[in-house]
């Protein structure tokens, strides 16, 4: 593992040098994660902030009547972590969960409050990464709201092929807010689309 991705990704969201760039990546310690090991459990506050070099990573949780529900998808160059959790210091409410063999860099939250504190480049990448992730959020929201079944896969399978290829179709499907079923009658649509 190198740090060439995460210097990158510095460099992409925000103008800096690459002096710069490969002094806050130099933060950064690698860690390998095994597939199906989970990051973080439920009732347990988040100490680390991710970059993902390699690999999906599944946010997770249950409903009412205890069936689980995908919240989120990581994978390769995103950061991810329990914002909530992780900035408010309270227990987080959902699972993250390797879904393949994973190749990360992390902070813990005390080396991401140090950065945010010494390197002014590094707080305002924090912001904006922040912005970026609320909007994430935002824009899957409102996705549930005003976008068919249809629509939201043919969105994932075009911001995320990686995901479609690589992720359980049950995972999938509970992300979408569908059934297994429906999501089997959309793909076989969508292919057929597809050729013609």
């Amino acid at each position: 593992m190198n740090k060439d991705n995460l210097i990158q990704f510095f460099q992409n969201g925000l103008p800096m040098s690459p002096g710069k760039a490969e002094q806050l990546a130099e933060k950064f310690k690698a860690k390998k994660i095994a597939r199906n090991d989970y990051l973080l459990k439920q009732g347990a506050i988040c100490n680390e902030s991710y970059f993902i070099e390699n690999g999906i990573i599944r946010s997770y949780t249950y409903d009412f009547d205890g069936n689980d529900v995908t919240t989120a998808f990581s994978s390769k160059k995103m950061f991810f972590s329990d914002l909530l959790s992780f900035f408010k210091r309270i227990p987080s409410k959902e699972y993250m969960q390797a879904l393949t063999d994973c190749e990360t860099w992390y902070l813990t939250y005390e080396d991401m409050q140090s950065n945010f504190h010494t390197f002014p480049e590094f707080r305002e990448f924090g912001r904006l990464n922040i912005i970026n992730q609320y909007g994430l959020l935002k824009q899957r929201m409102l996705s549930m709201l005003q976008e068919t079944a249809d629509q939201r896969y043919e969105s994932l399978i075009n911001s995320y092929p990686e995901i479609i290829q690589n992720v359980p179709l049950k995972h999938i499907a509970s992300y979408l807010g569908i059934t297994d079923t429906s999501l089997s009658r959309i793909r076989k649509e969508f292919t057929k689309r597809q050729i013609i």
